[in-house]
């Protein structure tokens, strides 16, 4: 048989217990977050960089060269940022490792 005092103290374990892992679980959606953050900025900078080719290429602007980006992924049948990387990857262009976000 259990003690009022054991009683309490196991009721006082649970709430402390069950505060740990909602933070835990707060922390860890934190941390999955700021990584789909990461990917997706370095997603964008590549998909900016293949509109500026095809603006330059086209004198168009960016939302027509955004446009015809997502034409041809459509077309292709491949995600946009492989089509992006893809028109990057024909210039020659060496990623600048100063657009990294691993840190």
């Amino acid at each position: 048989m259990f003690t009022d005092e054991i009683i309490h103290e196991a009721s006082d374990f649970a709430h402390v217990a069950g505060s740990t892992l909602r933070l835990a679980i707060r922390i860890e959606s934190v941390e999955q977050l700021n990584a789909d953050l990461k990917t997706a900025m370095a997603t964008r900078t590549v998909i900016d960089a293949a509109c500026g080719v095809i603006m330059a290429q086209n004198r168009c602007t960016h939302d027509q060269a955004f446009e015809l980006l997502a034409k041809a992924s459509s077309h292709r049948n491949q995600k946009l940022h492989d089509v992006a990387a893809d028109i990057i990857a024909h210039l020659g262009v060496i990623p600048d490792n100063s657009l990294r976000f691993d840190d």
